[in-house]
């Protein structure tokens, strides 16, 4: 069950990752996104949401009784 949360909230990570990086650089300017501040606050934001995405996910297996604990 760890093992399945943990590369579930990798993967939908790296997707948002994929999806979002090239935006929030454009956002902030290249400059300012290579500072810790604007990195730590996108980084931030991923993991947030990554983990609720994971959450729910996990949430919709388990009441729809394809994964069972």
């Amino acid at each position: 069950m760890l093992l399945i949360v943990i590369s579930l909230f990798a993967i939908i990570t790296f997707v948002y990752w994929k999806l979002t990086h090239d935006y929030a650089e454009k956002q902030y300017g290249k400059k300012l996104f290579k500072q810790w501040g604007a990195r730590t606050f996108y980084w931030t934001g991923a993991l947030f949401i990554s983990g609720a995405i994971t959450v729910s996910v996990i949430y919709l297996l388990k009441i729809g009784n394809v994964l069972v604990v």
